[in-house]
């Protein structure tokens, strides 16, 4: 199977329980919204676009993909878009089906302002839903054929790239296999009990000015004043009286 760079999902239904998945995030991402202030945010892939962002204090919504039905149309790991001119970025579910992951958030990190915020969304691999891809049903169908990364692995590659981690957060406990039923008894005791096993994972982060850890010169080492040690004098004739 070759993950290719375009997401095979144009809309929420396209996923399984998607409208459930959609909504979750929304109310999820509500708070963060008036947080981000700037003039541009972009969101990629058309996922990304069909989220409602209530509150957003920014001018400008950009939404790019590979096909039509967005505002730009170009690829995930060439932006045609300008060094450090995004003051926000949204990426839902995209590393699960990009053929290199790594290079979509290193093209994300370009574009993004100093101080910017990046949202991804995506589906955690140590939950329920990775059981769908223990059967063979499902394991060609959306999204159980994309590759599912860990949270802590996305969050290994954002601490690379120079960003702070706001908040790494779950939802959603189910296999999405069947119907979700919001607020069921299983989802919930799930939720108390593996609190970081959601099906779905949203990671908020933001690129930092400048590393946490500045870099320090190095000292220079002092050099120990090594002297010859003094020595008693002494004759070296000796005077023989007569």
């Amino acid at each position: 199977m070759t993950i290719s760079n375009a997401h095979p999902a144009i809309c929420w239904q396209d996923l399984p329980n998607g409208i459930v998945i959609q909504e979750s995030i929304e109310e999820r991402l509500a708070p963060w919204w008036p947080k981000v202030f700037g003039y541009h945010m972009l969101s990629i892939g058309p996922l990304s676009q069909q989220i409602e962002k209530p509150q957003l204090p920014i001018g400008k919504e950009f939404s790019l993909a590979p096909k039509s039905l967005v505002s730009v149309v170009g690829d995930y790991h060439h932006l045609p878009i300008q060094s450090s001119s995004i003051d926000a970025i949204v990426s839902s579910f995209l590393l699960e089906f990009d053929s290199d992951p790594y290079q979509l958030l290193r093209e994300s990190d370009r574009v993004l302002i100093a101080g910017g915020y990046l949202f991804i969304i995506g589906f955690n691999p140590l939950s329920p839903v990775f059981t769908g891809k223990l059967f063979p049903a499902y394991q060609t169908k959306v999204p159980w054929c994309g590759h599912f990364f860990r949270p802590s692995r996305v969050k290994d590659w954002l601490g690379l790239l120079g960003y702070q981690v706001l908040a790494d957060e779950r939802l959603l406990y189910h296999h999405l296999m069947t119907e979700v039923h919001v607020g069921s008894i299983w989802q919930h005791a799930l939720e108390a009990w593996l609190p970081s096993s959601g099906s779905v994972y949203i990671i908020v982060a933001r690129k930092l000015e400048s590393p946490l850890t500045p870099i320090q010169e190095k000292q220079k080492v002092r050099q120990p004043n090594w002297a010859t040690a003094p020595t008693a004098g002494r004759n070296t004739h000796a005077k023989v009286d007569n």
